[in-house]
C-alpha cells in the first residue's frame, strides 16, 4: 500500500523506507517553534531535565507574538525569560517587538519553513505550513523542550482524509469560506488525529494565502495537520524566501485514505461560524442581521496582505457603523509596511478603524480588543469557543475578511456580495 504526502515526509525524517498509519516513530526536526506563552514553559522543562544546550540554535524559532507589546508585568516576565534563554543559547531566530509578526505568518514569510519539512511548534496552529507541502503540527511545551534538546520528536503516524477540491471560487469566496464549510461538514472532531490532504484541480484556483488559511484551521476539525501539493503557486511563493533546498513529495496513487470529501468551490457561499464552535456554520445569508459590537481583521489565519486588500476594498470611502469597533491587525511588519505603501492603512483609518502593530492580541482574549459580557464580534480569527475573546458571556463569529468588513459597515452580519 502506498503512502500519503504526510507519511512520506515522516518516513524520510525517521530514516525509514515506509511508514503506515498507527506506527510510532521518532523523526528528525527541521524547525522547533515557540512563542511568548509556550516557550517559558518549555524552558522550565528543558532546565529541570538537566539539558544544557540546544541541538541547533539555527533551527529553533521563538516569536514573541501573543501578548506583545507586553500588556502587563506577567507578559513582560514571560518575554524576558524567552529573551534570556535565546541569548544564552545563541538562538538565531528570536523575533521580538519591532521585528516580530504573528508566528504562522512570519515563518513562511521569512523563508524558515518550506516543502518537505518536518516542523513542530508549541502552538496548535503550527499546521499552517502544510500550505507549502510541509508536515507541521502543534505540540505541547514538553515536546518543544525535548525537540530543542534533541532535534527529534516522536509521532504516531496519522491516517488521512483526502479533500478533493473542484471548480473555481465565485465572488467574495476565500480560503476561510472553504475551511469553514469543510469543518461544518465533518465537525470539530471529524479529522481527529488525521491528515487533511487537499488535492484536485480546484487547488490551482486557490492563492497561497487561501491555502495558509485552510491549513491553519485543519486543527479546528481535529486534524493532526493539513497539507497541500507543491505546485507552481507554492514554488512561486518560496522563490527567494526559503533558505534550504525544498524536497517535494507527492502521495502515491494507491495511498490509503479513511474517506474522501469533495468540495465544489464554485458552489460555495460566504460562510460564518456562529458561537460557540467552528463547526456551527451557516451561509452568510442565513445569519444576516445579527447585531455586533466589534470586528477584528487579522490573526495567523487572515492577517496577510491579500486579506487586508479585500477588507480595504470594501471599507474604502465608507464609515464603520456607529457602535462598532473595528480593529485591523497586519500579521507581520512586512505586511504592515506593504499596507502602508499601498494606502490600505489610510483607508482603514479614514473608515474609522484602529490599526494595530502585529500581535495575536484579541484572538486569544489577550489584549487589543477583549470583549465585555453581552458583546458580540465578527472576526477573521480561528476559534469561537466560550470566552475565547473575553468574557464568557461574549460571543465570537468567525468569518472571512470580506464578511468582516461588510459587517463592520452594517453594524450586523452582512453579505459582502450585496454592497
Amino acid at each position: 500500500m502506498g503512502m500519503t504526502m504526510t507519511q512520506k515526509i515522516l518516513a524520510a525524517h525517521a530514516g525509514l523506507p515506509e511508514v503506515h498509519a498507527g506506527d510510532l516513530i521518532e523523526a528528525n526536526l527541521d524547525i522547533v517553534l515557540g512563542n511568548d506563552v509556550t516557550t517559558p514553559v518549555a524552558i522550565s522543562v528543558f532546565e529541570k531535565a538537566g539539558f544544557t544546550k540546544v541541538f541547533d540554535p539555527e533551527k529553533i524559532v521563538i516569536a514573541l507574538d501573543h501578548y506583545t507589546p507586553c500588556k502587563d508585568i506577567k507578559s513582560a516576565e514571560l518575554c524576558k525569560t524567552a529573551r534570556d534563554f535565546a541569548r544564552k543559547h545563541k538562538i538565531t531566530h528570536l523575533y521580538d517587538v519591532g521585528t516580530v509578526g504573528i508566528e504562522h505568518a512570519l515563518l513562511p514569510e521569512q523563508g524558515l519553513v518550506g516543502p518537505g519539512d518536518c516542523v513542530i511548534g508549541a502552538d496548535s496552529h503550527t499546521c499552517t505550513y502544510g500550505a507549502l507541502g510541509a508536515f507541521s503540527t502543534g505540540v505541547g511545551s514538553t515536546d518543544m523542550a525535548a525537540g530543542m534538546a534533541s532535534g527529534q520528536n516522536w509521532f504516531k503516524v496519522p491516517s488521512a482524509i483526502k479533500v478533493e477540491l473542484v471548480g473555481k471560487p465565485g465572488s467574495c469566496i476565500s480560503g476561510k469560506d472553504v475551511i469553514l464549510h469543510l469543518i461544518g461538514e465533518i465537525g470539530v472532531d471529524g479529522a481527529l488525529y488525521q491528515s487533511l490532504e487537499f488535492t484536485g484541480e480546484g487547488v490551482a484556483n486557490l492563492s497561497i494565502d487561501d491555502r495558509f488559511t485552510i491549513a491553519n484551521m485543519a486543527i479546528e476539525a481535529g486534524g493532526k495537520n493539513g497539507i497541500f501539493p507543491v505546485d507552481d503557486v507554492a514554488k512561486d511563493y518560496i522563490q527567494g524566501r526559503f533558505q534550504r533546498e525544498p524536497v517535494i513529495y507527492e502521495a502515491d496513487p494507491d495511498a490509503e485514505y479513511t474517506r474522501t470529501a469533495t468540495i465544489d468551490l464554485s458552489k460555495l457561499e460566504p460562510t460564518v461560524s456562529l458561537p460557540h464552535l467552528p463547526s456551527n456554520t451557516k451561509t452568510v445569508s442565513e445569519a444576516v442581521g445579527m447585531p455586533i459590537q466589534q470586528v477584528v481583521i487579522g490573526s495567523c489565519t487572515n492577517g496577510r496582505i491579500s486579506d487586508l486588500r479585500i477588507a480595504a476594498s470594501i471599507l474604502n470611502g465608507k464609515k464603520i457603523a456607529d457602535g462598532v469597533r473595528c480593529i485591523v491587525i497586519p500579521a507581520t511588519q512586512e505586511i504592515y509596511l506593504q499596507a502602508l505603501q499601498e494606502g490600505l492603512v489610510e483607508d482603514f483609518i479614514h473608515a474609522g478603524c484602529a490599526v494595530s502593530t502585529p500581535t495575536c492580541g484579541p484572538c486569544l482574549g489577550g489584549h487589543m480588543g477583549v470583549m465585555a459580557a453581552g458583546e458580540r464580534a465578527v472576526t477573521t480569527t480561528n476559534r469561537n469557543f466560550v470566552g475565547r475573546m473575553g468574557d464568557t458571556k461574549s460571543e465570537v463569529i468567525l468569518a472571512s475578511p470580506a464578511v468582516a468588513a461588510a459587517s463592520a459597515l452594517a453594524g450586523c452580519i452582512a453579505d459582502p456580495r450585496e454592497l
